[in-house]
């Protein structure tokens, strides 16, 4: 065949095939939705900017330093483009109902308390006339100058940080308020047998020579001492107490914040994305200044900020880490790590109980706690390692009512209307009641344990949480019904379509309201930072009558939790494989007719068939196409479950293309 035929040839197939491709549908410039880079700045809100040292020449990134001259090109930046830095007073002002915020409102602070503040920054404050909040560490200014300072444990010239006399001289200027960064708290303490350093103001230290935790009480005296110290150090170089609190690398804890607002401060600042709200002043988020970035980098990350970054999940069980062998056990968690890295994912869901039956009916947890056995205190461990090598995001993945308690605790039961007898429901996850009080109690104080105990972004509830349309039958279930004007019985409940409707949504909302309950636990003790995220059964979506199967609801979802998070599994649903594209295309249609709903949801994908007891592992290529189909549906955030990362499945070359943000080559 001549060449210009066989190109011709070609050519034809390209054709054919890129003919063959749906086409999307075409959407006009004006209903397109609006990126958030663009969009206008909400009304009272404010972005904190966090830098650190400023040097001339070779900023080291071991204190996040930037160069004088970056600096200055940056507030240069910042001030052509409208932003505008304001003050605490302005702050507190406009909460309490007075000038609202200006648009583009930032607030500039200086970590650490380096001796650059005063050389270099302040000259820039006063050309500028710009205010700015210092958070100096009271231990690190108080090193006699004849010594060197103790900066987390490596020594660093005295000459590097302020002393006393400059830090009041600085408060005097009118433009800098003094915040404070801790006492000697600026530093890691050990948080688990495996030896982890985690930052002291959050973390309760592991003692090895007892094999056990400081208490909760120790912990609050301790972080309470140092509050006290700082703040009466900030008083007497000031002359004010400070009412500003820096945590210490970014590190929240719920217990510390009680603490700190006992001691009278009225904001907080972490190192977490976003904007900041007036109701939201103990858990301001704030961006890192990092790597000395140019002028492109530094704009494209300020535009940036109000935009929510997607959540690209993989979901880990932890059984496949824990091994009886430590040195077995700190190898898979080396390959976990490094598959996380490699992956591109920016979020794990990480298993914090066992399931090595899986059955999932838990009968022992990660962590350390006060009602299950232990099968090894690895979550922690491995959360931390997540965050910090391979820095993602973990959420505790927890479940909500499948724990095997004491045999005594009431379970779900399921009426049985052929025979009218009651019992466990034997093809459900066997779960505990959450119509008794004490099993309401046992449940929180467990996540209360891993909260305690355990460096984590958010919780996952399971999808465990859920009731039948014949469930709860347990004498306390319906003595809850009859309490909230219900037939007290499963045969009236279920013989008016009307009255088992009500049920239902009364069923629905109880059981948000049980994980709401348990989410302000975790937050009272890990902080206000954590978010929720919850398992959703794709029927129900489907089809809203199914509501009363499952006694889940997708609106009520969608408002409840941070993210919703459904199981999107076609297989698991009885679809085929060639069936299911259209069927995920579908289930993304359902939350696109919501508004804004996409935005709060992470579908999850199966990487198993479960039909299957062989060869169950989902091809690489089918993962990434259905990626594929939900992106161009609108989807953004999507994952995947299991992931097993000890044999590459799925492959890794082939899913990381389709599941991450990040470049690929």
């Amino acid at each position: 065949m001549p060449l210009i035929s066989r190109c011709i040839l070609v050519l034809g197939l390209l054709l054919t095939g890129a003919c063959a491709q749906q086409a999307p549908d075409f959407t006009p410039p004006a209903q397109r939705p609006m990126p958030a880079s663009e969009a206008p700045w909400p009304n009272n809100h404010v972005l904190g900017i966090a830098y650190h040292d400023v040097e001339d020449r070779d900023p080291d990134q071991a204190v996040v330093a930037v160069r004088t001259e970056r600096l200055i090109e940056q507030l240069a930046w910042l001030r052509e483009n409208g932003y505008q830095p304001v003050t605490i007073d302005q702050i507190m002002a406009a909460r309490k109902g007075g000038p609202p915020l200006p648009a583009k409102a930032i607030v500039l602070s200086f970590d650490d308390g380096y001796a650059s503040f005063y050389t270099r920054v302040m000259p820039v404050l006063r050309a500028y006339h710009w205010p700015a909040l210092l958070a100096p560490v009271g231990a690190w200014v108080d090193t006699p100058a004849n010594q060197a300072v103790d900066f987390a444990g490596e020594k660093r010239a005295r000459s590097q940080f302020l002393t006393w006399p400059q830090i009041s001289e600085i408060a005097r200027s009118g433009l800098v308020e003094i915040a404070a960064h801790t006492d000697a708290n600026h530093k890691g303490v050990l948080a688990n047998p495996q030896g982890n350093l985690q930052p002291a103001a959050a973390t309760r230290r592991f003692e090895p020579s007892t094999g056990r935790y400081e208490s909760e009480a120790a912990f609050q005296a301790r972080l309470r001492q140092d509050v006290v110290t700082i703040s009466e150090k900030i008083r007497q170089a000031t002359g004010y107490t400070p009412r500003v609190w820096v945590w210490p690398y970014g590190a929240a804890d719920g217990t510390a914040l009680q603490v700190i607002g006992a001691e009278g401060y009225e904001l907080a600042l972490t190192l977490d994305d976003g904007l900041d709200t007036l109701d939201n002043l103990m858990s301001s988020p704030r961006f890192l200044v990092a790597s000395d970035p140019d002028g492109e980098h530094f704009a494209n990350s300020i535009v940036g900020a109000q935009a929510e970054a997607p959540m690209r999940v993989v979901h880990v069980d932890l059984d496949n880490v824990y091994d009886p062998d430590p040195a077995q056990q700190e190898v898979n968690l080396g390959k976990l790590i490094q598959r996380m890295a490699d992956m591109g994912a920016n979020t794990v869901f990480l298993q914090a109980f066992a399931d090595p039956k899986g059955d999932g009916l838990v009968r022992s947890l990660y962590f350390p706690n006060r009602h299950l056995p232990m099968r090894a205190d690895l979550f922690d461990r491995v959360a931390w390692q997540l965050r910090t090598r391979a820095h993602v995001k973990v959420f505790a993945w927890m479940p909500v009512l499948a724990f095997d308690l004491d045999p005594t605790l009431p379970r779900v039961t399921r009426w049985d209307p052929a025979t009218g007898q009651v019992a466990v429901d034997p093809t459900q996850y066997r779960r505990l009641s959450p119509f008794d009080p004490n099993v309401r109690r046992i449940i929180g104080e467990l996540y209360e344990d891993v909260a305690r105990l355990s460096s984590v972004d958010g919780i996952l509830y399971h999808d465990d949480a859920l009731l039948s349309d014949f469930e709860d039958a347990s004498p306390q279930a319906l003595s809850a019904y009859v309490a909230n004007g219900l037939p007290g019985s499963m045969a009236a409940l279920r013989e008016d379509p009307a009255v088992m409707q009500r049920w239902t949504r009364f069923k629905s909302r109880y059981l948000i309201d049980f994980t709401h309950e348990l989410t302000a636990k975790v937050r009272a003790i890990r902080g206000p930072q954590v978010l929720t995220a919850r398992n959703l059964f794709a029927e129900p979506m489907l089809n809203p009558e199914s509501e009363a199967w499952f006694a889940q609801n997708l609106d009520d979802f969608l408002a409840a939790y941070d993210w919703t998070a459904p199981m999107a599994m076609p297989l698991m649903e009885g679809q085929s494989l060639n069936a299911s594209g259209a069927w995920l295309e579908d289930l993304v249609a359902t939350l696109k007719s919501r508004p804004g709903a996409l935005q709060r949801t992470v579908f999850e994908l199966q990487a198993r068939d479960w039909t299957k007891t062989t060869d169950g592992d989902i091809d690489g290529q089918r993962l990434a196409d259905w990626m594929g189909r939900l992106k161009r549906q609108g989807a953004t955030s999507f994952g995947y479950y299991p992931d097993n990362f000890l044999e590459n499945q799925p492959d890794l070359k082939t899913v990381r293309p389709a599941l991450s943000n990040k470049w690929n080559p």
